[in-house]
């Protein structure tokens, strides 16, 4: 598992287009939000990713890029993106290599076979590419929101001066 403080690990995966992201490329630039889901189109995962979508802009305002990871691969992510309305990119990591270098993967059992599986989890690393905060495990409701307050505080904007019409503090 990485911790606050700690550089978030380099990659380069291709989105739900098939269009290959470099995370380096933001290094510098933008602060990023980093989140891990299990799987495309689940109820919750599905939840998760149209509450970060529908934010999408208020998080720009901030300098800052969202950015999905599953181990789905890109047919997978172009369909759940087109089906629930999506607007952050969402990246493929099908062989799991990303998952592990982030500590987000857990062996589960189930009849009899072992799978490897991703725990719902979420990184706010700055500009400079280091981890500034870390979850596992965490429950979308009201995630979105939690995550954006921190990443005004990243840029030093305080809890309390969003004028945007739609706040995400009222979910």
């Amino acid at each position: 598992m990485l911790h606050t403080g700690q550089p978030a690990p380099g990659f380069s995966l291709p989105d739900s287009d098939m269009e290959y992201f470099d995370f380096e490329s933001l290094r510098g630039h933008q602060h990023v939000v980093l989140f891990f889901y299990p799987r495309d189109g689940t109820p919750l995962c599905a939840q998760e990713a149209i509450d970060f979508s529908d934010h999408e802009e208020e998080f720009k305002r901030l300098g800052c890029q969202i950015i999905g990871v599953s181990r789905d691969d890109f047919l997978s992510h172009a369909d759940f993106r087109d089906r629930f309305g999506l607007s952050v990119r969402l990246l493929s990591d099908v062989e799991g290599e990303v998952c592990r270098k982030y500590g987000v993967c857990q062996m589960r059992e189930k009849d009899g076979h072992r799978k490897l599986c991703v725990i719902r989890s979420t990184f706010i690393i700055d500009r400079d590419g280091i981890i500034r905060h870390a979850f596992y495990g965490i429950t979308p409701k009201g995630h979105a929101a939690t995550v954006y307050q921190l990443v005004k505080e990243l840029n030093g904007s305080g809890k309390h001066s969003c004028k945007s019409k739609k706040t995400l503090s009222s979910h």
